[in-house]
């Protein structure tokens, strides 16, 4: 690989367009990059969460993730193209049943929060499936240019991301930050 970015100002945006892997040239508002831009967010907020302390396997599988996402990110900005695969999305079933068995069950809602960690997690989490509706805003625009696998991985991610927040509040010697549904009652 060359170097690939070897000029940042091209001042080809300066219309209000940016381009595509593919060569083609569409609006900075349109829903494809409207979704780049979200899982771009996500990715920058997963490397905010790596600057924590956090157990080596989770530090380790997050570091996957992210490459996952500038793969997807890719398959974005290519109308038609396919990275995102079956496989990833089984890998992160399989992260989400390894950290989900350690938990005990939820009795209660949980609010954001706890450690410095699981909190940025819980953004980690909103930011995905704020990913995962511009990814399902552009398939319903563009639905022959959009494959499956990546509105599945931003839905998976989403879990995951919230069942590692309560896995990273254990880590910091917490525990769950539980919502008091009768707390402005009187007793």
């Amino acid at each position: 690989m060359g170097n690939r970015l070897s000029k940042i100002a091209t001042r080809t945006g300066d219309d209000g367009s940016t381009g595509l892997g593919d060569g083609s040239r569409i609006a900075k508002d349109a829903p494809r990059i409207h979704a780049l831009g979200e899982v771009d967010e996500l990715n920058s907020q997963l490397g905010l969460l790596l600057c924590e302390d956090l157990p080596a396997g989770v530090r380790e599988e997050l570091l996957a993730i992210q490459h996952d996402l500038f793969d997807l990110g890719g398959e974005l900005c290519i109308p038609g193209y396919s990275v995102i695969a079956d496989a990833q999305v089984a890998q992160l079933d399989a992260l989400l049943e390894k950290y989900n068995a350690g938990l005990p069950p939820l009795k209660e809602f949980i609010l954001p929060g706890g450690s410095r960690a699981a909190a940025q997690m819980h953004v980690c989490r909103t930011v995905c499936r704020r990913a995962e509706r511009a990814v399902v805003t552009l398939a319903q625009s563009e639905a022959a240019a959009v494959n499956p696998q990546p509105r599945q991985y931003l839905n998976r991610l989403s879990d995951l991301c919230f069942v590692l927040a309560r896995v990273l509040n254990r880590h910091a010697g917490g525990s769950d930050v539980l919502w008091h549904k009768d707390r402005n009652k009187e007793t």
